[in-house]
């Protein structure tokens, strides 16, 4: 089984998401754009503009804790334009 940690953006809300999953992508993300009460559900137009493959949930979850502690949209949006390099703390 695949593991991702990916990055959603929402042009309505012009907010990013970051999560980490054990579904295929696209079905993952027709969850997010579903009607539903959770942060995502505010928007339908969540677009998958970046994600990172393992082989573990853990790792995947790992990395997706790991961009979430830089507090920095710069530094997300450096991440997804692929300015980044491969951070480990």
């Amino acid at each position: 089984m695949a593991y991702h940690f990916y990055i959603l953006s929402s042009r309505t809300l012009q907010k990013y998401y970051l999560g980490h999953t054990g579904e295929v992508l696209e079905e993952r993300l027709r969850k997010h754009n579903s009607n539903h009460k959770e942060f995502t559900g505010r928007a339908n137009d969540w677009e998958v503009i970046y994600f990172e493959p393992f082989g573990t949930k853990s790792s995947a979850y790992r990395r997706e804790l790991e961009v979430k502690s830089w507090k920095s949209k710069a530094r997300v949006e450096a991440l997804i334009k692929g300015h980044l390099p491969d951070f480990k703390l």
